[in-house]
């Protein structure tokens, strides 16, 4: 962020004296925005955030986040969406990327040509992604209410599969119980002289 705000400080810097010395102060034309970074800056540090490791990313989204509360405007909120909109981190979030991005892009004024690329590019990739995990979010809900109900119904034949079994020992113990006295019945008749 400190070699961010640098460059920014140092392209303002150059904007004003050239401004100062009656050249172009910028604008849609040629495309600046006093204070934006190129979007070289915004492509470097999405690509650390996706060969990164942990830390790193986590370094980035904090970084990206607190600069929007420390310094709002279209270029940090920019840098968040991106950040927000790139998949394969801990706080990766497409649903609020598209959110901040929409945001971004309401003021394109405010924006260079490259950055309203940039943005364009990667809420259209938000959106996707945010459609894709919502696809997968319903799949797995319905996945989970079929085992749930295949559950169920394996239950239910379970119980009913256990009182089967408890009439039939209870049958068979009477069946034992009436052979016992048929059994009996004869030890006696054949012990009569």
């Amino acid at each position: 962020m400190l070699a961010m705000s640098a460059l920014s400080g140092c392209a303002i810097a150059d904007k004003a004296s050239s401004w100062l010395r009656g050249g172009s102060a910028g604008g849609r034309d040629d495309a600046t925005v006093i204070g934006a970074p190129d979007a070289a800056t915004y492509l470097a540090e999405l690509h650390e955030l996706a060969v990164g490791d942990v830390h790193q990313q986590a370094d980035i989204y904090g970084d990206a986040s607190s600069s929007v509360l420390l310094t709002p405007g279209p270029s940090s909120s920019l840098r968040l969406g991106l950040v927000l909109a790139t998949p394969g981190h801990a706080a990766s979030d497409p649903v609020r990327a598209q959110a901040v991005l929409r945001e971004v892009l309401a003021d394109e004024e405010l924006l260079t040509r490259d950055e309203i690329a940039l943005a364009t590019i990667h809420l259209a990739s938000a959106e996707r992604l945010a459609g894709a995990v919502a696809e997968t979010d319903r799949v797995r809900d319905a996945s989970t209410r079929a085992a749930r109900s295949e559950e169920q119904a394996l239950s239910r034949r379970l119980a009913s599969a256990e009182a089967e079994n408890r009439r039939l020992r209870q049958d068979l113990a009477e069946a034992e119980q009436k052979l016992e006295a048929i059994t009996s019945i004869e030890r006696s008749i054949r012990e009569q002289p």
